[in-house]
């Protein structure tokens, strides 16, 4: 377990680093208070986690190790956003549409919400 644990830790910072990189690259290349920066990282977090359950899915290309660096560590620590999709596309592809559509819904307007609550409570100090 602790492997398993290193190999996370040093895939998320390695995946930070990168998410903070490309997205402060991306956005000075834009004169807009539109997050490009932001929205890139999360489109290229889709397609690398993507690649990697690909992969993972074609059978022994992936160590399970590899397959928890890349994509828990990597794309973890790139952009949680490419989890969400991965989990969303997998519960599409099983058929599960209610679920899918109640995450994606839950995600977004509660995450919204529970945003709010903790601007909130802090101005509320």
């Amino acid at each position: 377990m602790l492997k398993t644990i290193i190999y996370v830790a040093i895939g998320s910072a390695l995946g930070g680093v990168a998410r903070f990189l490309m997205q402060q690259f991306v956005q000075k290349r834009f004169e807009s208070t539109f997050p490009y920066g932001t929205l890139s990282v999360n489109l290229l977090g889709c397609f690398v986690i993507g690649v990697v359950a690909g992969l993972a899915d074609k059978g022994n290309i992936l160590s399970p190790n590899a397959r928890i660096f890349l994509a828990v560590g990597i794309c973890g620590g790139f952009t949680t956003f490419s989890s969400f999709v991965n989990e969303n596309y997998s519960m599409l592809r099983d058929g599960e549409l209610l679920n899918t559509f109640v995450y994606i819904a839950a995600s977004v307007v509660i995450g919204l919400l529970a945003t709010g609550a903790g601007i909130l409570l802090i101005k509320n100090l």
